[in-house]
């Protein structure tokens, strides 16, 4: 277990003590969306060395953010109930990166399933108009944003109960939750649409 710590009686610090090292707030970005095996998160993880991702896991498993399950195939890794409490303060910090993703993907690594975290952090504000269900595809992976009155999920994978579907690239995605881009914009630029618009304003807001 890492012995560095700040030495500072001020819960931001002892936060750090905890999840401040490189790829720590990552590995909990990959559990936020379930439980999963290392090579799970090998795959979820693009540039960490192998040795580095063993040690970060110890690491965590000591501080008690997560723990070792068995599945009935592997073992795998999951946030325990302090390790979830992490949602809040990431979800924090992806509305705060707002500006900072202005400027694209550029050569940045990317994959789908990390919009699962942060759609459910932009999309904060209650559904508008009704219930609604979409499927959003990037990168040939599929998501789908169910709102209800007053809840919102986000989740991998089709929905018979899809209103509409759209599929487009993460810049425009994130975008839209962020709500700098118009939905009628999207729709426009997108590779595919189809279904009622109206579901993606009920979502996404007509600004």
């Amino acid at each position: 277990m890492s012995t560095k710590r700040y030495g500072q009686f001020c819960g931001l610090a002892r936060a750090l003590d905890l999840v401040g090292d490189r790829w720590s707030l990552l590995i909990v970005r990959e559990l936020l969306v379930g439980p999963a095996r290392y090579s799970d998160l090998r795959a979820g993880l693009p540039g960490i060395a192998t040795n580095l991702l063993a040690r970060r896991l110890r690491e965590l498993e000591g501080h008690g953010v997560l723990e070792r399950r068995l599945s009935p195939d592997a073992v795998v890794y999951a946030l325990t109930d302090f390790g979830h409490g992490l949602r809040e303060p990431v979800e924090a910090l992806v509305r705060w990166s707002t500006p900072l993703m202005a400027a694209g993907r550029g050569d940045d690594a990317f994959h789908a399933s990390w919009l699962l975290v942060a759609l459910r952090a932009l999309l904060r504000r209650p559904a508008s108009g009704g219930p609604a269900c979409v499927e959003i595809e990037v990168d040939g992976e599929v998501i789908t944003i169910h709102a209800a009155t007053d809840e919102l999920s986000v989740t991998l994978g089709p929905s018979a109960a899809a209103q509409a579907r759209l599929a487009s690239d993460a810049a425009t995605v994130l975008g839209l939750a962020a709500g700098h881009v118009r939905v009628a914009d999207a729709i426009r630029t997108a590779r595919h649409f189809e279904g009622a618009p109206e579901a993606l304003e009920t979502i996404f807001g007509r600004a």
